[in-house]
This record gives structure tokens, C-alpha cells and sequence, in this order.
């Protein structure tokens, strides 16, 4: 399964961030065709098929794919840095949501608050171990809590991708404290 986890890897970047590494474009609502896909992927060498791309959308713990009802088109669920539509509705979130980051980022966020950077979004977890798994990945992981009541309040939006992310454009200084 090491194959399916490193096509996986390369298909997040593919549909989230650069689909002109390997000649494909993405529809304004971030959909790829599957036939260019599968057939951009084994020009560049990644050795794919509709059975393994279906397997790597059924398998994926994050579920970060989803087809179209006739799975002709596949897009990346959240995380892109490319500006596409993913139609997300405005959903009210719980009380409580979390960031996790690493420990080496937390006095520039705790001085601009969470800013999306290169992402369409802010990505918030609605669990810490969840949090913590995200932010493991960047070091010495700190959880931040979020305080949605307040920020839905006075006027933020947030919206829940396919994939059960909740994001939001900044998380400013004064709804967050950190989790000890």
C-alpha cells in the first residue's frame, strides 16, 4: 500500500495546489476528468488506473478526494492553494473548534492571529487529537481553542468541507486561547 500512499501524496498536490505539473487543468469548482488525470499521472510516471484511484478515494483516513456522482471528475475535498468554488455552504460550527500548529509559529499567530497564507482557508479541527495530528506534522505541536460562539457572533462564517474540515477565512487574536 506504500504505492496507493505516494500516489495519494502526489494526487493532493495535483488537485490542490498544481495541476499544471503534469499538463491537467481544474474546472472552476477545483473538478479534474478523470480520463486526463489517469493519463497525465502515467505519462509522468505514476502507474494508475480507475481501480487504484478509486481504491486511494475510498481508503484515504482524511477522505481528502471526492468523485462526481458518475465519477468522471475528481477533486481535493479542502487545502487548496489555487483559487477554486468548492460550493461550500455557510454551516454554524460547535462552541469550540481547534488549530493545531507548531509550538515555533505560535508568537506570530498569537501577534496576526491564524491567517489562511497560501490556503484558500483557515482550517480548524472539531477534536484536538485531530489538532494534534495536524500539527504534529510541522514540530513541537501547540492546540490553540477556538471560540466559534463568539466569532459566529460578531459576524464571522464558517463552512464545513466534504470532509468534515470546518474553515474560515482568519481566526483573529482575541477568539483563541491555548490548549495546555
Amino acid at each position: 500500500m506504500k504505492h496507493d500512499e505516494r500516489l495519494g501524496r502526489f494526487l493532493s498536490m495535483v488537485l490542490r495546489h498544481k495541476p499544471e505539473s503534469i499538463g491537467i487543468t481544474l474546472d472552476e469548482y477545483g473538478y479534474a476528468d478523470v480520463k486526463e488525470l489517469l493519463e497525465a499521472m502515467n505519462i509522468h510516471g505514476k502507474h494508475i488506473d480507475m481501480t487504484i484511484l478509486e481504491r486511494i478515494v475510498a481508503e484515504n483516513d482524511k477522505k481528502r478526494y471526492s468523485f462526481n456522482e458518475d465519477h468522471t471528475k475528481i477533486r481535493a475535498s479542502q487545502g487548496h492553494s489555487i483559487s477554486v468554488d468548492l460550493q461550500l455552504k455557510q454551516k454554524t460550527p460547535p462552541k469550540i473548534l481547534y488549530h493545531g500548529t507548531a509550538k515555533r509559529f505560535l508568537e506570530s499567530i498569537q501577534k496576526e492571529g491564524l491567517l489562511k497564507m497560501s490556503r484558500q482557508y483557515v482550517h480548524l479541527s472539531k477534536d484536538v487529537q485531530t489538532a494534534v495530528k495536524v500539527g504534529q506534522r510541522h514540530g513541537e505541536v501547540v492546540v490553540l481553542n477556538i471560540d466559534t460562539e463568539k466569532m459566529v457572533k460578531d459576524g464571522y462564517c464558517f463552512y464545513l468541507s466534504d470532509n468534515g474540515v470546518w474553515l474560515c477565512e482568519k481566526v483573529p487574536c482575541q477568539y483563541f486561547s491555548i490548549e495546555l
